[in-house]
């Protein structure tokens, strides 16, 4: 079939010809978008001539009248590409171009003719648009490395053929027991160096899986003070900002936020922040940064998925939280904190509540160290399904060596082709694997980060593909796919860029103490203990393990308090085991570290399994108290509140069970039970000044 174009289409090519039309290449990597050198040069270069459905016929004139014609019989037409959008046809003119083998004529073939469906073919050419700008080198980059990666995981590469696995260096520090290096050590730098910390909190996801329609970040970490997880993270940075002012005598130190949302939770993000005036930090100290969605792929081929419902709409999917540093460098912001003078950054997840106690110490471990990255880690079970950090030895270049994640569907195989051959075991001394387990939470030297950012990747990690596929062919999904990318696979960018000058390490900690993610349904949850598993990974096996840390660090600092010992006193409520109690949430503002802890709680502390405990002040200190209840006690930034001889007996607090016959809001639906309170004593204590709180109850001003 053969059409001629007029002088206007002609010129509507030209136009289109702006974009970048390189050969197609698969490679792992891409640059950024902003390299208008290089794009200026491809624009130069094209002529009409290169575009794979017009062909020029005939010599130059000076009538105005020009001729091409179309072999293929997929080709948009000139009527078609007419109608779009000037970006919307650069994008179509792109996608037909490097469509070397026709594996995405389904998206520009076929189109109906001028008239119908109008608005749906700009609304798909304008989304292809959306789609090469989001992405670091454009569609066609993403397309040619998902091919190149789709046909190695077909094949079945092994990409840890050439190395061999080795535990890496790295520090284990216990609260309370014995680690490599005292605990309160390391707390001690790493509250010195927190005046030069940034914060950055991934939380691109909605809390779906876990059966809440709303944001994960809004999910309540505890049913005691109803506190979100941002609420806390916030709290946690507030008060790691007091100490280093207290530590170093600068008042001016400000410790910022960055958080990363998608498209899915920017906006209920912001209102989040707005609704609760970011939690008391100050707005300029608040960043927002959005990651884009990708594109969804149906084959082997790369072939772009449409919508099922609807052929004018390409499905994208999250491309995973790799993409914060990249966007950490598109958006300037490592170069203002190096201008600022920030030394470290500090990256955590959004549902593990415990994992925020371990950063002072781990910053610490990297100060000493001089760890460029360093793994928040824990013991890992051999075999768990959860991703271990090792050293990756070359087998014959030295240089290629690194530090790295490697997620557990890939250790054992690797360990199995190594050394004894016995795979993912434990060690029989420990009863762990070797190999500390990934928390994903990292905290990175900032010089060495600016570095490897401003390098040819400018911080697009390498990415991987897991498609599930529908048979031995290996060709087509049971459902679509797409590139995905970890943010803990930066030492790959480390290495690139400063070679084996990158030192990477981990620092691990009990379990107990920092990990216990809030990522599965009730159902799920329940599910996984019936199979023998004893961490869920539940709202409510997530909230009881906060309450059991809690348990341990006042017992560390000489409180009378029961300890649940894990799994044997654990008892079950709505299927899922959890603490009888006592259920005690310390605030961030009384206390993060040891030091204050063991200043804070002095003389004779009593506390009974069934009570419920809120401890909140920078100047709050038990001297003397016995609890058989519920008691609260918040003191404001002013306030010095001394407990001397309190005796509390009340009703208490209780969980109840939910009604499978009743309809519960979905914060509580989640956790499968609510809290009664029954009776409360409460002190909330703002004004400024000194206060005792005695053996009658009463609150007396002291001079």
């Amino acid at each position: 079939m053969k059409f001629q174009c007029s002088a206007i289409f002609w010129m509507l090519l030209n136009a289109s010809s702006a974009s970048s039309f390189a050969t197609p290449r698969f490679s792992y990597r891409t640059t950024s978008l902003k390299s208008p050198a290089n794009n200026a040069a491809i624009q130069n270069s094209r002529t009409a001539n290169s575009l794979p459905f017009v062909q020029c016929r005939g010599g130059s004139s000076s009538s105005s009248k020009l001729s091409a014609s179309v072999e293929s019989p997929v080709a948009v037409s000139s009527e078609n590409l007419a109608i779009l959008s000037e970006r919307g046809r650069k994008a179509i003119v792109d996608l037909i171009e490097n469509d070397v083998d026709g594996s995405q004529k389904h998206v520009y073939g076929d189109w109906p003719a001028v008239g119908t469906q109008d608005d749906d073919k700009r609304r798909l050419a304008d989304q292809l648009a959306d789609l090469n700008i989001s992405y670091p080198g454009g569609l066609a980059a993403y397309l040619s490395k998902a091919r190149a990666l789709l046909k190695e995981s077909a094949d079945g590469l092994n990409p840890f053929e050439d190395y061999e696995a080795v535990v890496p260096e790295g520090e284990s520090l216990s609260f309370d027991g014995e680690g490599t290096m005292p605990f309160s050590d390391a707390e001690q730098l790493g509250i010195k160096a927190m005046q030069g910390a940034v914060f950055v909190l991934v939380a691109g996801g909605l809390g779906e899986r876990l059966g809440y329609s709303g944001i994960k970040l809004s999910l309540e970490t505890n049913l005691c003070t109803n506190e979100s997880y941002v609420e806390i993270y916030v709290k946690y940075i507030q008060a790691m900002q007091y100490l280093a002012r207290l530590k170093t005598g600068r008042n001016d130190i400000r410790i910022p936020l960055v958080i990363m949302t998608s498209g899915d939770t920017d906006p209920l993000t912001r209102k989040l922040l707005a609704d609760n005036n970011n939690y008391g930090m100050d707005d300029d100290m608040v960043t927002i940064v959005t990651q884009d969605k990708v594109a969804a792929l149906k084959d082997g081929n790369a072939g772009l998925a449409l919508d099922d419902d609807d052929r004018w709409s390409v499905q994208t999917k999250p491309h995973g939280h790799g993409d914060v540093h990249h966007l950490l460098y598109r958006e300037g912001l490592v170069d203002k904190w190096e201008k600022e003078g920030r030394t470290h950054v500090i990256f955590l997840q959004d549902t593990n509540a415990l994992v925020i106690n371990s950063v002072v110490p781990t910053l610490g471990v990297s100060v000493s160290k001089g760890f460029h990255m360093n793994s928040i880690c824990i013991p890992r079970l051999a075999g768990e399904a959860a991703g271990a950090i090792a050293r990756l030895e070359h087998k014959s270049d030295p240089s290629k060596s690194l530090v790295i994640n490697v997620e557990y569907n890939q250790l054992d195989p690797l360990l199995r082709s190594q050394g004894d051959r016995k795979g993912d075991v434990a060690d029989p001394t420990t009863g762990f694997s070797p190999f500390p387990g990934n928390a994903n939470n990292l905290v990175i030297e900032m010089s060495a980060y600016a570095k490897t950012l401003r390098g040819e990747d400018q911080g697009v990690v390498l990415e991987f593909v897991n498609p599930k596929y529908k048979d031995e062919s290996r060709t087509d999904f049971k459902k679509p796919t797409r590139l995905e990318c970890m943010m803990q696979d930066i030492p790959k960018l480390f290495q690139k860029e400063m070679g084996s000058d990158a030192n990477i390490g981990f620092t691990m900690f009990d379990r107990w103490f920092t990990f216990s993610p809030a990522k599965n349904a009730l159902e799920a949850g329940v599910e996984a203990v019936q199979g023998g598993s004893t961490a869920p990974g539940t709202m409510s096996s997530a909230e009881s393990d906060k309450y059991i840390q809690n348990q341990r660090k006042l017992k560390f600092a000489g409180a009378d308090v029961p300890v649940t010992q894990v799994p044997d006193d654990l008892v079950p409520v709505s299927g899922i085991p959890v603490t009888e109690g006592p259920r005690i949430i310390l605030c961030p503002a009384f206390g993060i570290t040891q030091e204050e802890l063991l200043e804070k709680v002095q003389g004779d502390v009593k506390i009974s399994k069934r009570s419920s405990l809120v401890l909140e002040g920078h100047q709050l200190t038990l001297k003397n108290l016995d609890l058989d209840g519920a008691l609260v006690i918040r003191a404001g930034k002013d306030s010095h509140v001394t407990v001397d001889g309190l005796k509390v007996s009340n009703k208490g607090w209780d969980l109840v069970p939910n009604d499978p016959n009743r309809q519960y809001d979905e914060t509580v639906a989640i956790r499968g039970y609510t809290m009664d309170k029954r009776e409360t004593t409460e002190y909330l204590i703002n004004e400024p000044g000194k206060f005792v709180i005695g053996a009658d109850g009463k609150v007396t001003k002291v001079d």
